[in-house]
């Protein structure tokens, strides 16, 4: 599957499992009616979308010379990077990929409107930095629903011990 194919999957799994495909509210029995606060919270445009910048992290060319602690503190960082981006409202979606032949590691989706914000919270992660991963960038049109992801993520992960 070519990239292409993947990131209109991807807008298709969206816009399936977010509504994007509902039918007219009027006709549809039990149809929520809708939320012109959500709306605004999430940041949803009038048929309730958005702009987002969709990140692929892919193999870097230091992926296998770094190894043992400092690895370990490099993805300790990776995932306390994720962390806080979502705390700042600035990552809508992350996540790794199984194993492929494409070399794609994971993937952000980024609430910010340019490739070029998006090239500078990327250059944040520590796993980037130290060459692990690289990041290709691409501007994305989606659900803006995905903004609740982050908070709704929270409410369903157990707590660490």
């Amino acid at each position: 599957m070519n990239l292409r194919c993947f990131i209109l999957s991807l807008l298709l799994i969206t816009l399936l499992s977010t509504g994007g495909f509902a039918q007219n509210a009027s006709t549809t029995q039990g149809a929520s009616e809708f939320d012109a606060e959500l709306a605004k919270k999430l940041g949803a445009d009038e048929i309730g979308m958005k702009h987002y910048v969709l990140v692929i992290l892919k193999t870097g060319p230091n992926d296998g010379s770094v190894e043992g602690k400092e690895r370990e503190d490099i993805f300790a960082g990776h995932m306390a990077n994720i962390g806080r981006l979502a705390d700042e409202g600035k990552l809508a979606v992350a996540g790794p990929f199984s194993k492929n032949d494409k070399g794609f590691r994971g993937l952000f989706i980024l609430n910010v409107a340019t490739v070029e914000e998006a090239q500078k919270l990327t250059e944040t992660d520590p796993a980037v930095k130290a060459g692990i991963f690289v990041a290709d960038l691409i501007p994305w049109y989606g659900s803006a629903a995905l903004m609740a992801t982050p908070e709704i993520h929270k409410k369903i992960t157990k707590p660490m011990p």
